[in-house]
């Protein structure tokens, strides 16, 4: 939380203002009381009417007065509290934009969607409850003892015997319920979960007809929280009894005090009454200011969970390799790996061991392998999306290390598996490859990618708006226009990473002529399961279980490597069968 009070230096006069107009308020709180006594003693008492007229006049300018300044002191409490809430969203917003993908897939979307949105609530209300009532309800605690010796010390003893006891039973309550909330917190965690995840994979429920089971999975989940709420509501319960009781007893018993008092002569009936107010405020205040420290408990936890993503580096990870011998640079060369290797953090083992290729300028170059093989792995080292842990890589002649990120992304462009589309128009997706693109530019990517048809018979043409996620647009449209997308930065090297998958034959067969008619010549990089996808590469990559198991044409493979062979051969089998048929008759 220290960390986080950072974001309220630019709100420094509020901090002040908002808690000292809170103490203004206050002292003409304070006062009431003893205005109420002065118009029983010495106006209903002697019957002088001017007086309680004018000391009632008295009474609505401290409440108008006391308005004001606790009006005041919310505007300013409420102006530093929002001020610094916008301030921590958008600073944790900026840094986990600049988190590396290894750091994204540990702490998860879902964690740091709660960490922007309820975390950050949860603190921006602890700092405002803070500044309106962390030095007012202590004051007036004090203030009304004080003020209570001051008109009368024996009847104040009670007020010294009856704080530490409410304030014995409100702690007592709060340090049992507090850690009861935090369970009631991660159970309410749960139910959240769950529902997520039933409402993104509803269809795979249905579809499995499980929606009893889901259903009664819910009410348990529910129901647990139902009982765990129940208790700490049983707990908290006992609060106002508890504290009415010693507040009403300690009242009575300044009734009695006072009443033989006043019989004695030794304070008035007003006095009394003050006193019965000033015990009143008491206990106003202990519950507020109970409630205040339950807030800020949880305005704490809160922020020290913000301060958790804050504390998570920027940037991709960097691994001391040391001096790695790397072969002679070559100007046709585009990307280079020189035996690398690769472990993800806090990985046991490498998912990628002594990878070895060269890519030169305006290749095709095709990767294939089984599921878990190290294809995506392979590519997203390209762009440096996870820092390679062995061996080297050369994009252009320079070590990939020596470019800056904004330099690497530059010449990279990459259409990941999931195809992912904004909210906005297609126009506005489509420049998300490179701002202030001509119409023209967009639409020679468009006709490449083989979308422009998908544009074209669309009403708004690039205008049309696309929905969130791009839920408007089946899953070959929206691989098709992230494939426009990323031609429109013209990169020097393009990625396909199995981002064809939702195209039939037809369309990615004209997909990959289109590319190699393109202009600019990039280095493609095909990932796909399809072994059509890749029959024409100038060069095929074959990964196996993290090991490049071939290297070669897809003739040299078929004769070669056997892990390719079977990838074929799996996919087309009657040219297995063709070619033993053909083996038999030439024996």
């Amino acid at each position: 939380m220290r960390q986080l009070l950072a974001y309220l230096k630019d709100y420094k006069k509020e901090c002040v203002l908002a808690p000292l107009f809170k103490m203004l308020e206050a002292i003409f709180e304070l006062l009431v009381p003893l205005v109420m006594a002065a118009v029983i003693d010495r106006g209903i008492a002697q019957g002088n009417i001017s007086y309680i007229i004018k000391m009632c006049l008295v009474m609505v300018f401290l409440g108008i007065v006391g308005l004001i300044s606790s009006v005041t002191a919310q505007y300013f409490s409420a102006k530093a509290a929002a001020g610094f809430g916008t301030k921590v969203r958008h600073a944790l917003f900026a840094h986990i934009e600049g988190l590396s993908f290894s750091s994204l897939d540990q702490i998860g979307a879902s964690t740091l969607i709660t960490r922007m949105t309820s975390d950050v609530n949860q603190a921006q209300n602890g700092v405002n409850m803070v500044l309106r009532l962390f030095l007012r309800s202590p004051f007036i605690v004090l203030g009304a003892m004080v003020m209570a010796f001051t008109i009368d010390v024996t009847g104040a003893l009670v007020f010294a015997a009856a704080i530490p006891a409410l304030s014995l039973v409100v702690f007592g309550v709060m340090r049992v319920s507090i850690p009861l909330y935090k369970k009631v917190q991660g159970k309410l965690d749960a139910v959240t979960l769950h529902t997520r995840e039933n409402l993104t994979g509803v269809r795979v429920i249905r579809a499995f007809h499980l929606e009893e089971q889901e259903t009664a999975e819910f009410r348990a989940r529910s129901g647990e929280l139902t009982a765990m709420q129940m208790q700490v509501g049983r707990i908290s319960g006992f609060l106002n009894p508890a504290t009415f009781v010693l507040i009403n007893g300690a009242t009575a018993y300044l009734i009695y005090v006072g009443a033989l008092k006043v019989d004695g002569g030794a304070i008035s009936q007003g006095e009394v009454v003050a006193l019965v107010n000033y015990m009143g405020q008491i206990l106003v205040e202990l519950i507020k200011f109970a409630n205040l420290i339950v807030t800020m408990t949880k305005a704490a936890a809160c922020a020290n969970r913000i301060q958790s993503v804050f504390e998570i580096p920027q940037g991709e990870r960097k691994v001391s390799l040391g001096k790695t011998e790397a072969p002679p640079a070559n100007e046709d060369e585009m990307v280079v790996f020189s035996h690398v290797g690769l472990t993800y953090e806090h990985a046991g083992a490498e998912s990628l061991s002594d990878i070895s290729f060269t890519a030169k300028r305006g290749e095709t170059i095709g990767i294939i392998g089984g599921t878990g093989s190290g294809k995506t792995s392979l590519v997203h080292l390209i762009p440096g999306f996870y820092p390679h842990t062995a061996g080297s890589i050369r994009i252009d002649g320079r070590d990939i290390n020596s470019y800056t990120k904004e330099e690497l992304r530059r010449k990279v462009g990459i259409v990941l598996q999931k195809s992912v589309l904004f909210a906005g128009t297609i126009r506005e997706n489509l420049c998300w490859g490179r701002e202030g693109a001509t119409d023209e530019e967009l639409k020679e990517a468009l006709l490449t990618a083989q979308a422009w048809e998908v544009v074209e018979k669309k009403d708004g043409k690039l205008n049309e708006r696309v929905a969130q996620g791009g839920r408007n647009f089946s899953g070959g449209q929206k691989q098709r226009l992230t494939i426009a997308r990323a031609l429109v930065k013209k990169p020097d090297i393009l990625i396909l990473d199995d981002s064809a998958s939702a195209l039939d034959y037809a369309t990615d067969a004209a997909l990959r002529r289109a590319l190699a008619d393109r202009k600019e010549q990039p280095t493609v990089f095909i990932v796909s399961q399809r072994a059509s996808s890749i029959l024409h590469a100038d060069r095929i990559l074959v990964l196996d279980d993290g090991e490049l198991a071939g290297v070669g044409t897809h003739e040299e493979l078929l004769k070669q490597c056997s892990v390719y062979r079977e990838i074929y051969y799996s996919q087309y089998p009657e040219k297995n069968e063709r070619k033993g048929v053909e083996r038999h008759a030439g024996a």
